[in-house]
């Protein structure tokens, strides 16, 4: 691929470009559905309660004969889908880039992924490995596509447009979020209306997310194009994989320091994201239907965010754009420290705050990095960036649950998450990202 990649991106006729790019974009409306309503609102509450009913008397349930604490099992579910997930992207970032045939991939892992979620239906009454099961095969199923879907971008956007059509894709799949979890908070709260329980609301909630995520997965399958390749070099399996992709790395050592700053920084945002509600019911004393509210707030500001800070980025580029969003992080968390218990309102301005830099710090973070790829090994440096994202999204929840352990103060371990933003600031503004760009063998945009 590599050189040739590049010449068929800028030798692409514009308006089928367009066409594909908004192919592109709708894999993000397919599958962010996933993340909103299943991964991030319903599933780990329902899941838990399945669990809690098939348990002994002391609160366990055994899977494969090891006994597991109910409250837990989403938990172990979702590292363990994390587990799965960082076997298998390397992987498929080395298969995708060799083989130049990534739609097949995309749609085997996405229709695997909204087979497992539409199952979800059929989780009642004690089924709680069937849960477990399901979430472990979605969870890794997103992330794998992921890999597959972000490394179509270097090859469906000249450099100077990247910018702009990460935003949108994130901004996309917001909108979709937002949109389908609109529709199943009307069902779930007014689930009698409808003539259903709210176990069975819930159970159709989840399954809608997997009808949505296969059904609009058809339009990238159709719109983009895989391109040929000139690679004849046998795919390396796993984790073997994973080291050459580094040892690879060690040799665009500015790349590498990009990926450093991101794995840091991005801890933080996407722990703030899983523990924000757990900061609102605990220590604030909020209730589930205001948390849910703000989640959904979050998802329509976050759609205006990713596309107000891809217009930044075109006139103050990318790196000062991301580095303004991590300023922001540090003030939200710093005014996140001082909320008053008790009071929605503020909860709902700090939502706000999180999704008008949400989309932003994300989009540009994975259209900067498109920039340091070397051609030709687009998926399988996606496939480290991914594994960045979620893979190794572990060392912010410890550091909130030690901190809690130690203060008994969830304001506490909330300000505790500020040193992620300002380390991850610092190792960002010490990355020359234009002799980046040069090393990988890419041309430089007049903004980055």
């Amino acid at each position: 691929m590599g050189t040739d990649t590049l010449r068929a991106v800028a030798a692409d006729d514009p308006a089928e470009r367009r066409r594909e790019q908004r192919g592109w974009y709708f894999y993000d409306w397919a599958c962010s559905v996933y993340s909103t309503s299943v991964l991030t609102v319903f599933l780990g509450p329902y899941l838990t309660s399945v669990a809690k009913s098939a348990a002994d008397a002391d609160g366990y349930v055994h899977p494969l004969g090891v006994p597991v604490r109910a409250g837990s099992f989403f938990a172990y579910s979702v590292s363990a889908s994390v587990v799965v997930a960082i076997l298998v992207m390397p992987l498929a970032g080395a298969a995708a880039d060799r083989s130049g045939r990534k739609k097949p991939l995309l749609g085997l892992c996405a229709y695997l992924g909204a087979a497992a979620t539409t199952g979800m239906f059929f989780l009642d009454g004690q089924r709680y490995l069937l849960g477990g099961l399901l979430l472990i095969v979605a969870n890794a199923s997103v992330a794998v596509s992921m890999v597959v879907y972000n490394s179509y971008l270097p090859q469906i956007a000249p450099p100077e447009e990247r910018d702009a059509v990460s935003s949108r894709g994130w901004a996309f799949g917001y909108a979709a979020g937002s949109l389908v979890l609109v529709a199943n908070l009307v069902l779930f709260t007014a689930h009698d209306s409808f003539g259903v329980s709210e176990s069975t609301a819930v159970r159709i909630c989840l399954a809608s997310a997997g009808i949505w995520w296969g059904a609009f997965t058809l339009v990238p399958l159709r719109r983009l194009r895989d391109r040929r390749t000139t690679s004849s070099a046998p795919a390396v399996h796993g984790w073997r994989q994973l080291a050459a992709t580094v040892r690879d790395m060690r040799g665009k050592p500015l790349t590498l320091a990009f990926l450093l700053a991101y794995l840091i920084y991005n801890d933080g945002i996407q722990t703030v994201i899983s523990q924000a509600s757990v900061y609102g019911s605990e220590e604030l004393g909020l209730g589930q239907s205001t948390l849910i509210a703000a989640v959904l707030l979050v998802q329509v500001l976050a759609v205006g965010g990713a596309l107000g800070m891809g217009r930044l980025a075109r006139k103050y580029g990318a790196k000062r754009t991301i580095l303004g969003s991590l300023v922001a992080w540090t003030v939200t968390l710093g005014a996140g420290y001082f909320l008053p218990a008790g009071a929605p309102v503020w909860f709902f301005v700090l939502a706000a705050c999180i999704g008008m830099v949400l989309g932003g710090s994300q989009a540009l973070s994975r259209s900067l990095f498109s920039h340091l790829v070397p051609p030709g090994k687009e998926a399988e440096y996606f496939s480290a960036y991914e594994m960045s994202d979620r893979g190794m999204s572990w060392l912010g929840p410890l550091l909130f649950g030690l901190t809690y352990q130690l203060t008994g103060s969830y304001r506490d371990a909330i300000i505790s998450l500020v040193a992620f933003f300002l380390i991850g600031f610092v190792l960002l503004a010490r990355v020359p990202v234009r002799q980046a760009v040069r090393d990988a063998g890419n041309p430089v945009p007049e903004r980055i």
